[in-house]
């Protein structure tokens, strides 16, 4: 099994890339998110979710561990393979689709492309009052060898997202809170603030939404 891909970016076209490691060239399905982060002739690093049937192995390839994650967990969804992960990744970051499916929002799962009312609205009640995937506790993401600087401070923003609300989520549910109800106040609460809040004004939200309802 493929978990991880590094090497020059070959080719990225439409729905794939093509990664050349070591002379081999690998070709990876990909978002249109991830292939816009490739450029032809640069280093690159995709995390893999390798799909085996029985005619074929497919390699689905991401910019982030938490991408990855997430298109996993979606397709546990009964309706959801591969091609509707895909198309809700491409339009939802991994922190969104938290808060979607905290909040029950099947409209936000709707606009993918592919995925119908029916289908969203399941997503979004499966999918609420679940915790985050965890992944496989590598935090990378793919960068550029001439953007070191910028690479860095994009793969922060990645993590600090997810990690900053399932810190909260802990948080309140330490305090005696169910783990749905919680998941609801962190989503809903973070949704107020303009800039990423730190940790304790975003518990403190979260309680009043508790109070709240």
């Amino acid at each position: 099994m493929i978990g991880m891909l590094t090497g020059t970016c070959l080719v990225a076209g439409s729905g794939e890339a093509i990664i050349d490691v070591n002379g081999v060239g690998y070709l990876v399905q990909c978002g249109s998110r991830t292939l816009g982060k490739l450029a032809i002739g640069e280093t690159a690093c995709l995390h893999v979710e390798t799909h085996v049937r029985e005619q074929a192995i497919t390699l689905f390839g991401f910019h982030s561990e938490d991408e990855r994650a997430w298109f996993v967990r979606l397709q546990s969804v009964q309706g959801v393979g591969p091609k509707a992960a895909l198309a809700i990744l491409d339009i939802m970051t991994p922190g969104e689709v938290m808060s979607a499916a905290s909040l029950e929002d099947k409209t936000a799962f709707a606009r993918a492309s592919g995925v119908g009312p029916k289908l969203a609205s399941r997503i979004a009640v499966e999918l609420s009052g679940k915790a985050p995937p965890t992944g496989r506790g590598i935090g990378a993401v793919f960068t550029k060898p001439h953007a070191a600087l910028g690479s860095e401070s994009e793969r922060a923003e990645g993590l600090s997202d997810m990690r900053l609300r399932n810190d909260a989520v802990s948080a309140l549910v330490n305090l005696g809170i169910g783990q749905s109800d919680a998941l609801r106040a962190v989503s809903s609460a973070y949704n107020t603030f303009s800039d990423d809040p730190d940790l304790d004004d975003l518990i403190r939200v979260a309680l009043k939404e508790i109070g709240n309802n």
